[in-house]
């Protein structure tokens, strides 16, 4: 990192802890643009059910990488770096303080670290290649991943079960197959000068959060919007038909789950993801930055903070700013 590199601010945390809210009225206050930094809100389908920014809180400053794929194409990591990096730069030309919030730890980290030939798997995935390996078998999740990443099925026996799991894991976890990660070379950090705000609520605030925002988004539409997602007849495996509150709705949908039992499954599952996301952030995506402000607190969602909490993250914002005009 040299004193004349762009700085960049990262708004990070886990699920429902207030990310846009603060994100929009720093972005407001210093001239920002945002981009996005979570891995569902990329998918054009999922603007409930991920609680992407409204139209209205879009048009209030400018909003990047918000709903740019379909959920039939699976976003990978590099593509995200790539494509943050030349918004980031746009946004730099026109004279505005790029802004990432999201709460994709991999993101954060493909900026502030670089990619390595494989980025590291999400619980989850790898979570996922066993659980389908041990209901399924080899041969079964072999044929999954022959129709996601043929490349590296060709070269696997069906019944190489290990390899199978490490092969779909890597492709579930950063939507690109193996082979071609292991074709391709690593990157180091990106020339930028990042600073963080780290938002770490208490977990009783967090599911809180979760389960009221899930009503919300039951209210607000989620269940046409998945109704609508599932006719497309995806792939199940697929990102976007993964996404948190997705497959139990779909199951729902089919009659094989009272929404009741969907709702409840769906808060659960969204609050021990966040869990893993906040261990994340702690020791991997933010852990090296010299400049990172940590909120124990959850942002109420109307982005009316009080002054004294106003002057405290506006203050750390305006000093990283002043800092990289004057190059230090």
């Amino acid at each position: 990192m040299t004193a004349d590199q762009p700085r960049a601010l990262l708004v990070a945390g886990p699920t429902a802890s207030g990310k846009s809210a603060l994100t929009l009225a720093i972005a407001a206050r210093f001239g920002g643009t945002v981009i996005n930094a979570d891995s569902m809100q990329v998918y054009r389908e999922l603007r409930i059910i991920t609680a992407r920014p409204t139209p209205e809180e879009e048009a209030r400053v400018p909003h990047r990488l918000y709903g740019v794929r379909p959920a039939a194409e699976a976003a990978s990591v590099a593509w995200w770096r790539a494509t943050a990096l030349a918004e980031m730069e746009a946004a730099r030309s026109a004279g505005r303080l790029p802004i990432l919030c999201g709460g994709t730890g991999m993101y954060f980290a493909s900026l502030t670290q670089g990619l390595s030939d494989i980025p590291p798997i999400p619980d989850e995935a790898r979570e996922e290649a066993r659980r389908l390996l041990a209901e399924e078998g080899p041969a079964a999740l072999h044929a999954r991943l022959a129709a996601v990443d043929p490349g590296t099925a060709a070269r696997l026996r069906p019944s190489d079960s290990q390899r199978i799991a490490r092969a779909f894991e890597v492709w579930r976890g950063t939507g690109r197959g193996l082979a071609a990660w292991q074709a391709g070379g690593g990157t180091g950090p990106a020339p930028w000068r990042f600073a963080a705000i780290l938002i770490d609520p208490p977990r009783d605030a967090l599911r809180a959060a979760i389960a009221a925002r899930w009503e919300a988004m039951i209210a607000g539409g989620a269940i046409e919007e998945v109704r609508a997602l599932v006719a497309q007849g995806l792939d199940p495996a697929l990102p976007a038909m993964r996404a948190h509150g997705v497959p139990e709705l779909a199951a729902h949908l089919a009659g094989t789950m009272t929404l009741t039992e969907a709702s409840r499954r769906a808060i659960l599952n969204t609050g021990q993801y966040t869990k893993r996301q906040a261990t994340w952030f702690r020791h991997h995506a933010l852990a090296d930055l010299s400049r990172l402000h940590t909120i124990h607190a959850r942002i109420a969602g109307d982005a009316q903070f009080s002054e004294r909490f106003n002057a405290d993250v506006f203050s750390f914002v305006d000093r990283c700013v002043d800092a990289a005009q004057r190059g230090v």
